[in-house]
């Protein structure tokens, strides 16, 4: 396991962009995230990161399962550091933004964000 934490809440608008689907996005941060940041991020536990994020590992989430299509160039730094990354689900061979990693997979929804989730790369 590269990395696994678990989902402990969500912020009042955490979920607007995944609602939207041109953005189709998530926002994760541990949960000591600043609060104004807290508002539009799903918060989670901490987690170390084990080991350095690949194309094509997989990430679930709440059991279902993505595969990572491209990891932008400072994702894997805000991951190990803040637990702050953007999740992406467009996929697509190239990060949208630096701080995205983009996944592949099937659709996902808010109610896969519940506390108590899971989110694992491996």
């Amino acid at each position: 396991m590269k990395y696994e934490v678990t989902i402990t809440g969500a912020g009042i608008d955490a979920f607007t962009f995944l609602e939207d689907e041109d953005c189709n996005f998530i926002i994760i941060f541990n949960e000591n995230a600043p609060e104004e940041l807290a508002e539009i991020s799903v918060l989670h536990t901490e987690g170390t990161l084990n080991e350095s994020l690949s194309v094509n590992d997989t990430v679930s989430i709440n059991g279902k399962k993505y595969t990572i299509s491209a990891i932008g160039s400072e994702a894997e730094y805000t991951l190990k550091t803040l637990g702050h990354c953007t999740l992406g689900f467009n996929g697509g061979n190239e990060a949208e933004r630096p701080g995205y990693i983009m996944l592949e997979g099937e659709p996902i929804t808010e109610e896969d964000f519940v506390a108590g989730t899971k989110i694992e790369i491996f």
